[in-house]
């Protein structure tokens, strides 16, 4: 006969030595996968009328899985994509208890079998030199935080790399000397090298030289600083586009595009553009 096995014992060393230990996942991961569990917990005490420290393994079933995506859909309104990120980190829970209780294999291997769910994915919209020209120009680069702003964007544009990268990015990681480029540690800690256009070393050059404000003035050495002593947040594009929003209102108003389409980049989850973009740019240097 099998023993019943609290679940709480089990969540924590998944978090605790799986993830943090040996897997060494980065903290957005584990925020993402602390979200989830909450979310299941939190659902499991409203269907079972269980508080989280009195459940058992054998309670987290399939059907209370497929109950719970479906709550997520329909209650909470995500979309698929939310929904199929939310099963991965469950799954991810069940492989690694898969090895630890081979008892359970048959609960365990029903619950690994509820599928993702497809979605249309949406085409990836771009820039026009034209309009990249126009976001660059947005930014008074007769100050330090213009001056800032003009290297963010620019950095965006010529490399493509996501926002997190980017915020990342420290003095050090500039190479501004032949063959300028910037050393980026990216998505699952992979070490790569970005190319610069032989243009644009010139400013970083003078960017990454010229004293910022006593409050922002090489923290830890990074490249992009708040005014608060910090490292520019996942949310820093959103407050560039607010304080260049009269400049590309501006350019809007001339009739070449529109003001969406302008801001559209400068939003938290625009790195797919900014990807477009370096693209497209390398495409027609070729």
């Amino acid at each position: 006969m099998t023993t019943s096995v609290r679940l709480a014992p089990l969540l924590e060393r998944f978090f605790t030595q799986r993830l943090m230990q040996e897997r060494r996942v980065s903290p957005h991961t584990i925020s993402s996968y602390r979200d989830t569990f909450r979310l299941l917990l939190k659902f499991t005490h409203e269907r079972l009328h269980k508080p989280p420290s009195a459940l058992v393994l054998e309670e987290i079933d399939a059907p209370l899985i497929k109950s719970f995506l479906n709550h997520l859909e329909k209650q909470r309104g995500v979309t698929a994509r939310t929904r199929n990120l939310r099963l991965t980190a469950i799954r991810s829970f069940f492989r690694y208890i898969e090895f630890e209780l081979p008892t359970h294999s048959e609960q365990i291997q029903r619950l690994l079998s509820v599928p993702q769910k497809l979605f249309t994915r949406k085409l990836v919209p771009s820039l026009t030199r034209e309009e990249v020209d126009a976001l660059l120009a947005a930014p008074n680069r007769r100050t330090w935080f213009g001056r800032r702003d003009y290297a963010f964007i620019l950095l965006a544009a010529q490399t493509g790399l996501r926002l997190s990268e980017i915020t990342g990015v420290t003095r050090e990681d500039l190479v501004l000397s032949r063959g300028a480029h910037v050393r980026v540690i990216g998505k699952g800690r992979v070490c790569f090298i970005k190319h610069t256009l032989p243009n644009v070393s010139h400013f970083y050059m003078l960017y990454s030289s010229t004293k910022t404000p006593d409050f922002a003035f090489k923290i830890r050495g990074r490249l992009f600083l708040t005014t608060h002593n910090k490292r520019r947040s996942m949310a820093a594009p959103g407050r560039v586009s607010k304080e260049l929003r009269p400049c590309l209102s501006r350019y809007s108003n001339a009739g070449t595009t529109s003001l969406v389409t302008l801001r559209r980049p400068l939003r938290k989850n625009a790195s797919g553009i900014w990807r477009s973009v370096y693209a497209a740019e390398m495409q027609r240097s070729s």
